[in-house]
């Protein structure tokens, strides 16, 4: 597909105007290559989803018309690799979307080589991605590339320094909902990347019951009761602000706890209390700077919405060389 074909966003069709999954659900086959469609559903990512995120940022990048500045430098026949490499250590997270990006603009000559995976620790100036195909297309490609490369590897860095923090205490870092709206597969993907790991993707694949959830209900027992009636398939965790609400809760019957903003004295009461019959979650007010005395506490989680809303981006750039 040239990038004069690039859908604009279509407010008619529910999607991104090319008749693909994110408008009415209809069948889409996903136009990305086999080989990289599957390394993407082997880290857990769906193909036919990444394809429409790389559809929406050209398309946003393009805004319906062409590169104007590469059009007009670069003779249409001109080939070159552009090397993804880089500018500072981190880890990597986003390679083959970066990839799904670039592919969709590239109109004729396509090669790829691959020098690292996601999840790698980089060093500056390494070289993570080489593709080679027209010089125009590599450029239009290149931004919306980068902004989703750099982003996701910014996260996985993050989460890797709080997984480094927690090495050895049995506890594992975790990420929540706060994410950016139409990224949460990517972003969560990254955290993964990144040595932590997910707490649910949507509302409807496990339930929180959180404090206003306790105010309607009318008390914490009562709301984790009414939900485990009402699924009782589903995973539930209740949130906790005080030591004494605990017992009624796992006396209803509940098996993860998330105790929110409780200082270090109170998770390590929580912890005796609970005495292994139920997991539980640190939440609120968490930094990396005390990460390892919150999990030397003993308990199972952090909850750490900063790994996804607050990650600054891994400085990534791409160098052209004609050969």
């Amino acid at each position: 597909m040239s990038h004069s074909e690039l859908p604009l966003l279509s407010t008619e069709s529910g999607g991104c105007g090319d008749g693909c999954a994110c408008g009415e659900g209809e069948e889409y086959e996903t136009g990305l290559d086999p080989a990289l469609a599957a390394l993407l559903e082997d880290a857990g990512l769906d193909p036919v989803e990444v394809e429409d995120v790389a559809m929406m940022a050209l398309s946003e990048d393009l805004a319906g018309g062409e590169d104007v500045t590469s059009v007009a430098t670069v003779p249409a026949e001109a080939v070159a690799t552009a090397d993804f490499t880089a500018r500072q250590a981190g880890v990597v997270a986003g390679l083959r979307v970066a990839e799904a990006v670039v592919s969709l603009v590239c109109e004729e000559e396509f090669e790829v080589e691959r020098h690292v995976e996601d999840g790698d620790l980089v060093a500056p100036g390494q070289v993570l991605l080489s593709v080679r195909s027209r010089t125009r297309d590599l450029l239009t490609a290149e931004r919306s590339a980068l902004n989703l490369l750099c982003h996701l590897s910014g996260i996985a860095t993050a989460t890797r320094a709080w997984a480094d923090a927690l090495e050895g205490t049995g506890a594992v870092v975790r990420d929540t909902r706060k994410t950016t709206p139409g990224l949460r597969a990517l972003e969560k993907f990254a955290v993964r990347a990144g040595g932590g790991a997910n707490h649910r993707m949507a509302l409807s694949d496990a339930a929180l019951v959180k404090d206003n959830h306790v105010v309607a209900a009318g008390g914490v027992a009562e709301a984790f009761t009414a939900v485990r009636e009402a699924f009782p398939e589903l995973p539930i965790e209740v949130e906790v602000d005080t030591v004494e609400q605990i017992e009624p809760v796992l006396a209803a019957g509940a098996d993860l706890i998330l105790l929110d903003n409780f200082s270090t004295a109170q998770l390590r009461e929580a912890v005796a209390l609970v005495a292994g019959r139920a997991k539980l979650e640190a939440s609120g007010g968490l930094t990396l700077a005390t990460a390892r005395e919150v999990a030397e506490t003993g308990v199972d989680y952090l909850a750490v919405g900063a790994l996804t809303h607050s990650a600054p981006i891994l400085d990534i750039g791409l160098d052209l060389r004609s050969s």
